[in-house]
């Protein structure tokens, strides 16, 4: 009898047992807060705790599901709406004094009545001299609700006592076109950093000027843009893409596929086109490119994408947090899923940058060979193109290694270039705007002194930072060229100016304009045989 009922315990301790393993995990999770809750040694903050379980959660999954809190949600939404309440200008922190380095011309600011080189010293009674503010925090001082004015000090250097406005906030468009403009009498270059709400109309309206000034053929830079929202991807390709022409197509969990297509309205179908790309352009930019490249539109010439072939679904939770869940993986019109492996995790998967840059991948030609297993071909001229790591190039441009380069990092941080064009610009203004009366006077002639260069790199060098010899060319050549940026953006009112000047000395750029400006060259690289790219000796791995 006993020993029947030592048996009967036995088996009702794994029954209990079982049923615990087949416990609800929704029931399982607010047991634990529960437990949290009652059994913690100090207070316990119920939103931090649950933050923190959705976002381990999410961990778990790919690196690219996420968790976004109700803050980050709204500047997001500001970010994709592509427009903030604001003045209009932008401005630099100089020696820990806020400087005006440019006014948007049809802004408040510029109507008020401020001017480049206005010192900021207060804003609504609030002093920002000498605090070691950042520029984020001044930022948010001078956004704020549209329709409520701002009042500021001002020191202003042809005037003996400070100076008070009162700017009116307005909605500020923020582009996502950076720069647009005509490199030469039949070709033009738009570059997009982001694909916001408003990236389409943008997009047509650049077109739709450039073409009016004689462009035939066009640079797209997406270098460094790392994507935003799908719709406006879509919106962009068909602006090169006749209608009904596949942008992409998604997979889900359950095998439907969904196709995306062009309706026909765009504003450049048939002039050259050449695509810029780096190995910062991901998601939306990828599928774009992917989709020229696919339909033989567009030579795509750079370094290999990012690699990012999911799609995530914003889901909303009740507080206004977002949970940003992978719901599909999306297709090139060849079928080329571009998704890098992420299987060793999310560290091991953004370290990718630095693997490329150890293996010689970004700085020289050779260093992939896609397996067959990754080979499509294109839709109209039938040539090969690879997937499962971003998007390849049709020409190859190694990076350049001074502006990834701790020193240039350094400098540009601690501000020290950006001061030594606007002492620069403030001492010599006038003889300046004498000299260079517009901006493509100054372009093609202006030159940095050589003893402004000395200057910025001994002041660097005695406040610890640790650069490349005097003597050494490419260093001086790559601060020559960001000290011209910046003074030409202080110099002239508009934008794109510190763009233009950076492109001049860009090998992609200049690569870009030689292949628009030879016919042969660009319809080879379109052909079912290229030109020769990139050799192939080391296997990209799956």
């Amino acid at each position: 009898m006993r020993k029947n009922i030592l048996i009967s315990c036995f088996f009702t301790f794994f029954i209990v047992l079982a049923a615990q393993a087949q416990m609800n995990p929704k029931i399982k999770l607010q047991d634990a807060l529960k437990l949290i809750q009652d059994n913690y040694v100090d207070p316990v903050n119920d939103e931090q705790v649950v933050d923190a379980a959705i976002k381990a959660m999410l961990s778990s999954l790919d690196p690219h599901s996420s968790y976004v809190s109700r803050e980050e949600v709204e500047a997001m939404n500001e970010q994709m709406t592509g427009s903030f309440a604001g003045i209009g200008i932008s401005f630099a922190m100089v020696a820990d004094s806020t400087f005006i380095t440019g006014i948007n011309p049809d802004g408040p600011a510029a109507r008020a009545g401020l001017q480049v080189g206005d010192q900021i010293t207060v804003v609504d009674g609030q002093s920002i001299f000498g605090k070691g503010l950042k520029n984020q925090e001044v930022m948010r001082l001078l956004r704020g609700e549209k329709g409520k004015a701002v009042k500021l000090n001002i020191i202003r250097k042809t005037q003996a006592e400070p100076l008070e406005f009162t700017v009116m906030r307005e909605q500020i468009a923020e582009l996502s076109i950076t720069a647009s403009y005509m490199v030469s009498k039949n070709v033009g270059y738009i570059a997009l950093s982001i694909f916001s709400q408003s990236t389409r109309r943008e997009m047509d309206e650049a077109l739709k000027k450039l073409k009016a000034l004689g462009m035939t053929k066009l640079i797209l830079d997406l270098q460094s843009n790392g994507g935003g929202l799908v719709d406006a991807a879509i919106g962009v390709a068909d602006e090169f893409l006749p209608a009904e022409k596949m942008v992409f197509y998604s997979v889900t969990n359950t095998g439907v596929k969904d196709h995306f297509l062009t309706g026909g309205y765009g504003q450049f179908m048939t002039g050259d086109l050449v695509v810029l790309i780096d190995e910062s352009t991901a998601s939306s930019s990828e599928i774009l490119t992917g989709a020229l490249q696919d339909w033989d539109r567009a030579v795509v010439v750079g370094r290999r994408s990012f690699g990012k072939g999911l799609m995530q679904k914003g889901l909303s939770l009740s507080d206004g947090s977002v949970i940003r869940l992978t719901a599909a993986r999306y297709y090139t019109p060849s079928g080329r899923s571009i998704q890098k492996p992420y299987a060793k995790g999310k560290t091991d998967y953004f370290e990718d940058f630095n693997r490329r840059m150890a293996s010689g991948e970004l700085t020289e030609g050779g260093h992939i060979n896609f397996p067959d297993s990754l080979k499509h071909i294109t839709l109209t001229n039938k040539r090969v193109v690879y997937g499962g790591g971003g998007i390849m190039p049709d020409k190859f441009i190694p990076i350049d290694t001074a502006l990834y380069s701790g020193w240039l990092n350094r400098l540009m941080s601690s501000g020290r270039v950006t001061q030594g064009a606007f002492n620069e610009v403030q001492q010599n203004r006038q003889a300046l705007i004498n000299k260079y009366p517009n901006f493509e006077a100054f372009n093609v002639s202006f030159k940095v002194d050589d003893k402004l260069i000395d200057q910025i790199m001994v002041s660097a060098a005695k406040q610890g930072g640790k650069l490349p010899p005097v003597t050494d060319q490419v260093a001086r050549k790559t601060i020559a060229v960001e000290v011209k940026a910046a003074m030409a953006d202080m110099l002239f009112l508009g934008k794109s100016y510190t763009l233009r000047v950076r492109n001049e000395a860009s090998a992609a750029f200049t690569t870009a304009l030689n292949i628009l400006n030879n016919q042969n060259t660009y319809n080879q690289f379109l052909s079912a045989k290229p030109a020769k790219n990139t050799a192939t000796s080391k296997t990209l791995k799956k």
